[in-house]
């Protein structure tokens, strides 16, 4: 347990009067349910970009992609330049004027108006599942936090952490979120640079890290430079410590998770929708694409730091507890009693009954991963500025749980009270019943907040959800969007079957080292992958072809819509929007190409 000075616990302080003030400022403006669901349509769009990329910048993403920088290396940027970016860019410009130019509170009544009340019905209800998952992963990371940093015991953590959420939700609702997003990305920005900067120092810059972590690769039986290039080693899975082929990367991650997420999720999507005009909701995610390249410096390295540095290089003493078993735990996987030679501060994850180190089937220490990011917190910031560490924390946190509470509440009181329990009620009641949801949405996550413990890596469990969720469901819509031919019944039943193909081969597969549960391997082992994001991806593969193949089939046989019905919501019946009212450097064409073209660069230098 660290012990916090007086500086420490002013930061954090002033920053939840920031953020309850916020929620209370904001809620004499909150009238009606479209101010509390979608802010009236009136932020502008350099808000809501900072809000798109804030939302999805919750402890999973701060913590997660940290925990699998140290456990996967740089090949984690992929995340970003590979899954993120190009979707980003493809939402921006050929998404959101349908999103928007619909006037659809939500995704799931863009289902309804493109198909029919069943397709709306099963992924408002999957949605709702999903975030709220969602949701108690931030909470448990944010529980599992206050527990090492303060002592405080994990269940009073998650319901101190979940009652100040709640409290600015309920207050400002999405208005509230957003402007509260912005507040944590420059916190994050503020928070996390220094860390980066004091870890690379004390492992000698660029090259002393990636000198360590060769050390780290052969010591695991890879190549040299596996957890620091990119791209070079992806020809086979047994070569990355991602354990996946370029193939699985990019049709996994690249395309199917990544567009299954930021062009059909709620979360990110409806601070886009929140935009002042058409413009500005195209540009959202293309002045969030600017930030989210370079977050992999800031949160990933953290966690590549955390596993090399030297456990006496901080300004605190190193906790025995926490690196004696470092060596038993960084062994090759043909030698589980080699040592490797970077003594490391990630800790192990220890046994709840007996405290004791758990290992995996091959006999190998199982490092806690999650912890790497806030080991180096604590071993490099002295008192203040680990406050403002802390507080950054907090903020990643609070921004991630905030985006699914009110992405939830949303979709709960449209899609589903509105729809099915109470049509035709005052706007009054939608409005009370959207406060309701938060504050149900909030006890669900903490219940959620349990699950998510049995995971080493919290990102590998999100990426897991997605597979089922969002990767059948990107399917439906490409097809939805891109071919009028589609129809409501053939929707229906791809995303039925695209689940369901999703849980049969997660049903059939198993991580290496990984016990029959819920890892996989529950209907049988037929096949193991060398890591759980394999699994994932190739598991997202067979849900999105599955429900791609499946829509189509079952479209050629059932009757389509009439063209002059799907207007406004299918490319090509559509009128493209000109964006003639701004300057050529602020329309969405031109963000694009200088997003794309820096990213390009970005995966070149990392090869």
């Amino acid at each position: 347990m660290t012990t916090l000075g007086w500086v420490d616990y002013a930061v954090m302080l002033l920053y939840f009067a920031f953020v309850l003030g916020i929620g209370a400022a904001v809620r004499r403006y909150v009238h009606t349910s479209e101010d509390f669901f979608l802010s009236g349509r009136a932020i502008p769009a350099w808000v809501t970009g900072l809000a798109f990329v804030s939302a999805n910048l919750g402890a999973q993403e701060v913590i997660g992609m940290g925990a699998s920088g140290a456990k996967y290396g740089i090949a984690t940027s992929h995340f970003y330049w590979v899954g993120a970016i190009p979707a980003m860019v493809f939402i921006g410009l050929f998404m959101m004027p349908f999103y928007y130019g619909s006037r659809a509170r939500s995704v799931p009544e863009y289902l309804k108006l493109r198909f029919d009340e069943k397709t709306r019905a099963l992924n408002a209800v999957s949605f709702a599942i999903m975030t709220v998952f969602s949701s108690g992963i931030s909470l448990y990371a944010m529980g599992k936090l206050l527990n090492l940093l303060l002592g405080w015991s994990f269940d009073l953590s998650i319901l101190v952490a979940a009652g100040v959420v709640l409290a600015y939700i309920f207050l400002g609702g999405l208005t509230s979120a957003i402007y509260n997003e912005v507040l944590q990305f420059f916190l994050i920005v503020l928070g996390f640079a220094p860390l980066v900067f004091l870890g690379l120092r004390a492992v000698g810059g660029w090259s002393g890290l990636v000198a360590r972590l060769a050390d780290h690769a052969t010591a695991n039986g890879f190549a040299p430079g596996a957890y620091t290039r990119s791209w070079a080693f992806m020809g086979h899975a047994s070569s990355n410590p991602v354990g996946v082929e370029w193939f699985g990367l990019v049709m996994g991650l690249g395309f199917v998770l990544s567009f299954g997420y930021w062009c059909t999720d709620f979360l990110v999507v409806q601070r886009a929708m929140a935009a002042n005009s058409m413009t500005a909701a195209r540009r959202t995610p293309l002045i969030a694409a600017f930030p989210k390249m370079l977050f992999p410096f800031l949160v990933i390295l953290p966690g590549m730091l955390a596993l090399v540095v030297s456990p006496t290089s901080g300004v605190r003493d190193p906790a025995p507890t926490s690196y004696s078993t470092f060596t038993t735990s960084t062994t090759s996987p043909t030698s589980p009693t080699s040592g490797a030679s970077a003594p490391g501060i990630v800790p192990p994850k220890l046994d709840p009954r007996t405290g004791a180190p758990l290992r995996d089937a091959a006999g190998r220490v199982v490092l806690d991963y999650d912890l790497a990011t806030p080991m180096l917190l604590l071993h490099f910031f002295p008192a203040g500025l680990l406050g403002l560490g802390l507080t950054a924390l907090l903020a990643s946190f609070m921004s991630g749980m905030a985006g699914n509470v009110t992405a939830f509440n949303t979709v709960w009181t449209y899609d589903l009270y509105q729809s099915y329990v109470r049509p035709g009620a005052p706007d009054a009641h939608y409005l009370a019943m959207g406060r309701f949801a938060t504050l149900a949405g909030v006890a669900i996550s903490i219940a959620a907040a349990y699950v998510a413990a049995s995971f080493n890596n919290i990102m590998d469990f999100l990426q897991l959800v997605f597979a089922f969720v969002n990767a059948p469901l990107f399917a439906t819509f490409a097809l939805g969007m891109f071919w009028k031919r589609t129809t409501g019944h053939a929707a229906f039943t791809g995303l039925v079957a695209g689940t369901l193909a999703a849980a049969v081969h997660h049903g059939l597969s198993l991580p290496a080292g990984a016990a029959v549960g819920v890892k996989g391997g529950y209907l049988g082992v037929v096949t193991t992958f060398p890591s759980e994001l394999a699994q994932t991806f190739w598991t997202a593969i067979v849900a999105w072809t599955t429900c791609f193949v499946v829509t189509i089939l079952v479209s050629l046989v059932t009757r389509p819509r009439a063209p002059e019905e799907l207007r406004g919501l299918v490319y090509g019946l559509t009128p493209q929007p000109v964006d003639t009212a701004v300057a050529w450097f602020q329309r969405p064409v031109t963000l694009a190409v200088v997003v794309l073209a820096v990213t390009v660069i970005l995966n070149a230098v990392f090869f």
